[in-house]
């Protein structure tokens, strides 16, 4: 009975781990991240599975390293220089390939379209917004802002960009980047400084008030109707915001506290205070599995490493002096693909471990190799069809007893994610 009990667990908890990560994003492998140091002109490499600086790449004295961020694919990082230009560098061997100078502008901040095609260019003393090209690093555009501009974020569609400008005035502006105009100027932001954006499209502002208490805050904008929606009190002078993959979870490094403020976006509240580890916490990042937030302590010099799950301090590590952001790959989403091989090799392992039997096994693996088929053919409304006889199979399984209620559901939940992304 016991052993009985035993090989159920086993399978339970197989399927849950397995399954769990579903219509989530791809799990974290052996991913590096880099850092812009400004006040040393280079750019360390860390590889998060070792928490070690593995690489110090020059960007050549004296450029003044503000920003990172990576390619869609993951194959390039560019690199902004304070003094107006923009380096590239190859992820594959990180050095750096090609450099462009970005003409009449500050690049302190860059945000890149989600296909990977173009950036988006502001600094702090300019007043244009800058478009360039990234097959050809050629400026192919410029957007007057009217006033000068501290960071850019674009939705999850990369259809507008959300830009603060002059944190004097409090204004947030948004663009059209089909257009390359501007539509919409959102006040009733404090003072803004850093913004990033939810999948849902909620924006995070941070209003860095120095030693005013009640500029210390993270302003919620609505991009459906660009209207504020929510101020959040957070910690003392709140410099960088990141979202977590999930849009569960916004991060905001307090630079005058030296903590981390932790915000639930479905309530818009702050849920947990965090010590960030070092003094002058700046940029924050979340790395692309969701499991770490990586904290750019400027005048410490020092990154370090908070586990999202316990919200404690994991890594302290050495970078240059001052570094700004520590730049990682956007996650990536699971294709229908994906998932339906993933649940075939799930299924091929509760197999191989005497956990589920074969002749069970094979009437649910054939049905996904249709699946397989029929998506390699075009044939979406043949798969989708394949899709709900795999459910029927489990759904006859659980009444016969040869799964039990719990296997059955985590089987179904991540049929039904596939079933979601196809459109079903």
């Amino acid at each position: 009975m016991h052993q009985r009990l035993l090989v159920r667990f086993t399978r339970s908890m197989a399927l849950v781990m397995v399954f769990g990560l579903f219509g989530a994003s791809a799990a974290l492998a052996q991913v590096k991240g880099y850092v812009p140091n400004y006040n040393v002109s280079t750019v360390s490499v860390i590889d998060t599975a070792t928490q070690t600086v593995t690489a110090t790449i020059p960007v050549g004295a004296p450029n003044l390293p503000s920003w990172a961020v990576y390619s869609p694919d993951g194959t390039r990082v560019y690199v902004s220089i304070h003094a107006g230009s923009l380096l590239v560098i190859d992820t594959a061997t990180d050095t750096v390939t090609s450099t462009m100078t970005v003409p009449g502008a500050n690049a302190d901040s860059i945000a890149i379209s989600p296909d990977g095609a173009t950036l988006y260019s502001v600094g702090g003393s300019t007043s244009d917004l800058t478009v360039i090209d990234t097959a050809t690093l050629t400026v192919t555009g410029t957007i007057p802002l009217g006033a000068g501009a501290t960071a850019i974020a674009l939705t999850p569609d990369g259809a507008r960009a959300y830009v603060t400008t002059n944190p004097f005035a409090g204004t947030v502006t948004v663009i059209d980047t089909t257009t390359n105009s501007v539509i919409a100027t959102i006040p009733g932001v404090p003072f803004p400084s850093a913004i990033a954006i939810a999948p849902n499209g909620t924006a995070y502002v941070t209003n860095n008030g120095l030693f005013f208490a009640m500029l210390n805050t993270v302003t919620a904008i609505d991009t459906a109707t660009n209207t504020v929606s929510a101020t959040i009190p957070v910690g003392m002078a709140p410099a960088g915001v990141a979202i977590s993959p999930d849009g569960a979870r916004a991060y905001v490094a307090n630079s005058l506290d030296s903590t981390l403020s932790v915000i639930d976006t479905a309530t818009n509240t702050v849920i947990a205070t965090v010590p960030s580890g070092a003094s002058d916490p700046f940029g924050v990042s979340v790395t692309p599995d969701g499991a770490s937030v990586y904290v750019a302590n400027y005048t410490s010099g020092l990154v370090t490493v908070i586990d999202t799950a316990t919200n404690t301090l994991t890594a302290t590590i050495s970078a240059g002096l001052y570094p700004v952001v520590v730049a990682f790959p956007p996650p990536r989403s699971l294709t229908p693909k994906d998932q339906v091989q993933a649940l075939i090799d799930a299924i091929d392992a509760l197999i191989a471990g005497g956990d589920l039997a074969q002749n069970t096994a094979a009437p649910l693996l054939n049905k996904l190799e249709q699946v397989l088929a029929k998506l390699d053919g075009g044939q979406t409304g043949a798969a989708c069809n394949q899709l709900s006889a795999f459910v029927n199979q489990v759904n006859a399984y659980v009444a016969h007893g040869s799964l039990t209620a719990a296997e059955g559901q985590s089987l179904i939940d991540a049929v039904n994610a596939i079933r979601s992304q196809l459109g079903c």
